[in-house]
């Protein structure tokens, strides 16, 4: 199932794979660092979790956000 970007902006971007039961948030911190999150939640049909990683670069952030897309990305 494909992902979606449903939220990008100065602070905060999200997406949401297409069975809206699992995102992936990226956020930039206060002290000028970020945080990536992946939610899967207990009713998708791929296992629950939930991940949290602290970065030093958006960059960084950002090819996080994309492996746990592709690693829970369903057909």
């Amino acid at each position: 199932m494909p992902w979606s970007l449903g939220r990008d902006d100065d602070v905060i971007s999200e997406w949401e794979r297409s069975d809206g039961y699992a995102t992936v948030r990226l956020r930039e911190r206060g002290d000028g660092g970020f945080v990536a999150r992946l939610d899967v939640m207990e009713q998708a049909v791929d296992e629950s979790t939930y991940k949290r990683e602290r970065f030093d670069t958006r960059e960084t952030a950002l090819e996080r956000a994309k492996a746990w897309r592709d690693a829970r990305d369903i057909d």
